[in-house]
């Protein structure tokens, strides 16, 4: 967004008589409670919900009496800022958070401006586990009728169940009807001689494509005719595959429409599955073992999981980005569950799905598994072949899951796989510190209560006896380095060999024997304080101070 349409916007907020149930005007001047916030974000968030809207506002840096700018220092950095998304991701249902987080400099101060979505639909927000609504300028608990409003849309409103009046079963793919006769049949085998005797639209009830014989928005998406396309607009039914190089240039796409039954098909026909070869050190042998780069179930599961839970209402495509190692799949809508560590842990199937009726459908065709036990099948696959475990990005109103067709590191990918009797969600954690991505504190605290991980946010790295068995005990010494004692002792003999040595010197001498956890001003921080000990202790002197310094020693 401009710095225009963010003034036009807060000018637009200034001008309101009062705050309201979805505008919120805090001075903020340099802290905010954390937990204030997730309130705050629940409670605009459910408004703005239940009257329609957008978005939701919370500004800081504003006067909530006078609506004058009175300016915020609060998380006076981008990366500050962006961290925040996250707190407020890892405590609220379905990983809600804020659209973005503006910052805004005027004359009379910085102003920060939170744009907070509507709550999805059929699902109240929660922070914490508690429901927030407002009363007029106040932040309250959610009230059950309010609750109860939200969680009715989704019960009254299913958009594919819909029924399209104007279209027929003429409008349906003769192709697609036959290819969903036959999956039909192969997940019903003991009902094969009565599906043969079923007319179309018998056969489409019973499949629950379509409702009485009437068209739904389902029966489009998977066997419309590609022409039959207009009857969902503004939705959108399109698959669109993108191959790219090692420089992320594109070099070929394709785009897929309805039906989906048939599509899907042609989608994986344009995904290059290759053979991969590596040699497996499990099972001590130099033959290298030949696999496909990806396991055919995991790309179906995600593709076909990204038509049954898109939110179409958004006009949004569905997108699969194929890279020299790595799929992308991607489609619009919040993921119903919340978080993958809900799917991995829970025993039961989810309750709500966004499409029920279309969900239903591919469950009966075979196409998708229930949400849940599809996902863990797709993690066990990855485990079982010693890849990265599926990767997902539940950010910005989408799901985005990655996956990775080839080993990133043998040693570890093995001890994660198949050398240790961690369960699922515990490999899923040290999947993500393998591929580089942050945990939250509450991940950290469990992954070191099993005594799984070291170090200090934010370089945390694997324990000692996991690296010992993965044969990174290199690796582990590095984030570990010297201790102090050691360090002490290396730069009196320096100075014993030297005469004397300069501050830079001396940096120069140590940097690389301090942990590798810490950063650079740390690191100076560390030396500073080793050079003060020895001169209390009068082991050491030095000459003037600061960078250019000389220091000798005292024998």
């Amino acid at each position: 967004m401009t710095t225009t349409e963010l003034m036009q916007i807060l000018d637009s907020l200034l001008a309101l008589p009062a705050e309201t149930e979805v505008v919120e005007f805090k001075r903020a001047s340099s802290k905010f409670d954390d937990d204030e916030l997730g309130k705050y974000f629940s409670a605009l968030s459910n408004e703005a919900n239940l009257k329609n809207k957008t978005s939701a506002w919370l500004v800081f840096g504003i006067d909530n009496n006078t609506h004058q700018v009175v300016g915020s220092q609060y998380k006076n950095s981008r990366p500050a800022l962006d961290e925040m998304k996250k707190k407020i991701a890892d405590q609220t249902t379905c990983r809600h958070t804020f659209i973005e987080i503006y910052e805004l400099h005027k004359k009379e101060g910085r102003v920060v401006m939170f744009e907070i979505p509507p709550a999805p639909r059929g699902i109240p927000i929660a922070y914490k586990s508690h429901y927030y609504g407002r009363e007029g300028e106040s932040t309250v608990g959610l009230s059950l009728d309010k609750i109860e409003r939200i969680r009715e849309q989704a019960r009254l409103k299913d958009w594919s169940a819909e029924v399209i009046e104007s279209a027929s079963l003429e409008d349906l793919d003769s192709a697609a009807l036959l290819k969903a006769r036959e999956l039909y049949v192969k997940a019903n085998p003991n009902k094969a001689p009565e599906i043969q005797g079923w007319d179309d639209i018998t056969f489409l009830n019973k499949a629950k494509i379509t409702i009485r014989g009437k068209i739904t928005n389902a029966a489009i998406v998977l066997l419309g005719k590609e022409e039959a396309e207009h009857f969902i607009s503004p939705a959108v039914a399109k698959i669109k595959w993108i191959l790219k190089d090692r420089n992320n240039i594109e070099r070929d796409y394709a785009i897929m429409s309805c039906p989906f039954v048939l599509s899907v098909d042609k989608a994986y026909e344009k995904i290059r599955n290759l053979k991969y070869r590596y040699i497996n050190p499990e099972y001590r042998t130099l033959f290298p073992e030949e696999i496909d780069t990806y396991e055919p179930y995991v790309i179906r599961e995600a593709l076909n999981n990204a038509i049954a839970h898109q939110d179409y209402t958004l006009g949004g495509q569905i997108n699969i980005v194929e890279y020299e190692d790595k799929l992308v799949f991607s489609n619009k809508g919040s993921f119903i569950p919340g978080s993958i560590e809900r799917v991995l842990t829970s025993n039961a199937p989810e309750e709500n799905y966004r499409n029920q009726f279309l969900s239903a459908a591919m469950v009966g065709l075979k196409m998708v598994d229930t949400i849940g036990s599809g996902i863990r099948k797709m993690y066990n696959f990855q485990r079982q072949r010693l890849f990265p475990l599926p990767d997902y990005d539940l950010k910005n109103n989408r799901v985005e899951v990655t996956i990775t067709g080839k080993i990133v590191d043998m040693n570890y990918a093995n001890i994660l796989a198949t050398n240790t009797n961690l369960p699922l969600m515990d490999i899923e954690l040290l999947n993500r510190l393998q591929l580089g991505h942050s945990l939250s504190d509450k991940e950290i605290m469990y992954l070191r209560s099993k005594h799984l991980i070291e170090g200090r946010k934010p370089k945390v790295y694997i324990a000692k006896y996991i690296a010992q068995k993965v044969g990174q005990k290199i690796e582990y010494s590095g984030h570990k380095g010297l201790l102090n004692k050691s360090c002490e002792e290396f730069l009196l003999t320096a100075l014993r060999d030297h005469k004397s040595l300069s501050r830079r010197e001396i940096d120069k001498l140590l940097w690389n024997l301090l942990p590798d956890l810490l950063d650079e001003k740390q690191k100076k921080d560390k030396v500073t304080n080793l050079l003060t000990k020895l001169k209390k202790l009068e082991k050491i002197r030095n000459e003037s101070k600061g960078p250019n310094s000389d220091w000798f020693i005292l024998e």
